[in-house]
C-alpha cells in the first residue's frame, strides 16, 4: 500500500522515531500503525526516541589523532557510570576516529561510517542507547589540521585512553622533528586544560567580550574620581592585564611561569633548529554549558511519603 505523509507523522509523533525510520517501519509492515510502531521499538528506534527528553550532561570527551590532523568530540549520556562502561567508550573512541575524515562538523559525523562496521555513527550511538538504556548525544566535534607539524593532544582526568573529561588539540606549524614537536604540543595542551584561554591571541578575542570588560573597568576607574585621561590608561592597563590572563599566547606558561607560551614556543623553535608556529587550539570539557536537572531529594521524599 502507499505510504502516506499524514501516517509517517502520525507514527513519528507517537513514538519520536526519525522520519526516514518512521517511513521504513510502516513499508516493513504494510501500513499498520500498531505492528510499525512494535517494529521501532524492536530496532530500539522508539526506545532511542522515548529518553531524547531526558538532559544528557555526563559521557566522555575522546580524542584521536592521525599524521598531521587530530580530532576530538564530545558524547554525552545520563550518568556518568555509563562512561565507564566498555561499549560506551569503545563508542566514544569510533566516533573520534571517524572525525578524522569528515571533519568539524556534527551531522556529517553522525551520517559518515562508523570504523569497523557498515552502519552509520548515529544509527551506532542508537543502537547503543537501546541496548545501554539511556539517552545518549552527539554534541560537538572539531578538528584541527597543518600542513606540516603536529597537532597534540592531552585527555584530564583520563579513564581510559584517550577518553576522559577534558579533552584538548594543539596545532603547532613547523619542518621540526615531529616526536619532539608532539611532546612539547603536549605540554601546551596540558597548560591549555588547566587555564582555559578564551582565545589563542588578542586578535582572535570576540571583541562583544572586549567592549565589554573595557565598560567594567572605566565603571571601576570611574569611582575613583579621577579625570577622563587618567581614566583611560588606567582602563588601557586593566585591558592589558586581562589579555595576559585570557589570550593563550599571553599567558604564563604553567610548567615555566618565567615565561609566556609565546615565549615558550620561541625556545622550543630555537632548540629544536626550526621555526615552530602556534596555530590554533580546541578544548572540550565535559558538559560545559548543559543545564543538567537540579533534584531536590528532600522534597522527593517528602511528596513520596505524603501521597
Amino acid at each position: 500500500m502507499s505510504i502516506s505523509a499524514a501516517m509517517v507523522k502520525e507514527l513519528r509523533e507517537k513514538t519520536g522515531a526519525g522520519m526516514m525510520d518512521c517511513k521504513a517501519a510502516l513499508t516493513e509492515t504494510n501500513g499498520d500503525m500498531e505492528a510499525a510502531i512494535d517494529w521501532l521499538r524492536t530496532k530500539g528506534l522508539a526506545k532511542a526516541a522515548k529518553k531524547a527528553g531526558r538532559v544528557a550532561a555526563e559521557g566522555l570527551v575522546g580524542v584521536a589523532a592521525e599524521g598531521t590532523k587530530a580530532a576530538v568530540v564530545e558524547l554525552n549520556s545520563e550518568t556518568d557510570f555509563v562512561a565507564r562502561n566498555d561499549a560506551f567508550q569503545a563508542l566514544v573512541s569510533g566516533t573520534a576516529k571517524a572525525a578524522l575524515a569528515v571533519g568539524g562538523d556534527v551531522e556529517a559525523l553522525g551520517s559518515a561510517t562508523f570504523p569497523g562496521t557498515s552502519v552509520s555513527v548515529s544509527d551506532s550511538i542508537k543502537d547503543a542507547i537501546a541496548t545501554i538504556g539511556e539517552n545518549m548525544s552527539l554534541r560537538r566535534v572539531a578538528v584541527l589540521s597543518v600542513p606540516a607539524g603536529v597537532v597534540a593532544t592531552y585527555v584530564h582526568s583520563a579513564i581510559a585512553d584517550s577518553l576522559g573529561k577534558i579533552g584538548v588539540l594543539v596545532a603547532l606549524e613547523s619542518e621540526a622533528d615531529a616526536a619532539e614537536l608532539n611532546a612539547f604540543g603536549r605540554k601546551i595542551a596540558m597548560h591549555v586544560a588547566a587555564t582555559n584561554p578564551l582565545s589563542l591571541s588578542v586578535e582572535d578575542l570576540d571583541p562583544e567580550v572586549v567592549e565589554r570588560e573595557r565598560q567594567i573597568f572605566a565603571e571601576q576607574a570611574r569611582e575613583s574620581g579621577k579625570p577622563e585621561n587618567i581614566i583611560e590608561k588606567m582602563v588601557e592597563g586593566r585591558l592589558r592585564k586581562f589579555y595576559e590572563e585570557v589570550t593563550l599566547v599571553k599567558q604564563a606558561f604553567v610548567i615555566d611561569p618565567d615565561k609566556t607560551v609565546e615565549q615558550a614556543v620561541e625556545a622550543c623553535a630555537k632548540e629544536l633548529g626550526k621555526p615552530v608556529k602556534l596555530v590554533g587550539f580546541v578544548r572540550y570539557a565535559l558538559g560545559e554549558g548543559i543545564e543538567k536537572e537540579e533534584t531536590d531529594f528532600a522534597a522527593e521524599v517528602a511528596a513520596a511519603v505524603g501521597s
